[in-house]
């Protein structure tokens, strides 16, 4: 008499090979990612994503980091008395080195303010420290345009030093006579 085979074990797709899993799988490991740096708002696209599409055993875990976030941007959505006390919160995550999270409240204040130079002036800081040359340029110079003395405060702050041997920072500071913003002696 032959011997039966063993039924075989109902086989499991390979869930390495299913690109819709392997996509889930990176938006989750992005999501963490982004909440181990503290980046609330960029983690929660992602672990949305998971949670609409993903496995279910990846959703489960996605909605509670979802929970996580929503609770930390809430604690952290902060109201403001003035504008002025709004830039001095965005300068402070600039000095404590956060700065996707200081960019997003310049650019918050400049959508209620468009003229706030003071604004401009921070992402010009802002674009320094973060070695965006070209968009520093644009937003010093916007920031002079709106009040000439933001040309005078630049030229004694530290924090454009390594910007201090392009040229087009020395013109911006220091415009020859004739030229636009040119104020008269140096």
């Amino acid at each position: 008499m032959p011997q039966k085979k063993p039924a075989a074990p109902p086989s499991k797709p390979q869930l390495s090979q299913d690109p819709a899993f392997a996509q889930a799988v990176q938006n989750y490991e992005a999501g963490l990612k982004f909440m181990q740096e503290h980046k609330f708002e960029k983690a929660r696209p992602l672990m949305e994503k998971i949670i609409a599409s993903g496995p279910k055993e990846l959703a489960d875990r996605a909605r509670l980091y979802l929970n996580n976030c929503n609770q930390q941007l809430a604690s952290s959505s902060t109201t403001f008395k003035s504008q002025d006390e709004h830039f001095d919160y965005a300068v402070s995550l600039m000095n404590f080195g956060q700065y996707e999270q200081s960019r997003s409240h310049m650019e918050k204040i400049l959508k209620q303010n468009p003229k706030a130079d003071f604004a401009f002036y921070g992402l010009a800081v802002l674009d320094c420290l973060t070695t965006q040359v070209e968009s520093a340029l644009k937003n010093l110079n916007e920031a002079i345009r709106l009040n000439p003395q933001n040309r005078f405060q630049a030229r004694n702050d530290s924090d454009f030093q390594n910007m201090a041997d392009d040229p087009r920072f020395t013109e911006l500071l220091y415009p020859e006579p004739g030229e636009p913003g040119f104020g008269g002696k140096h």
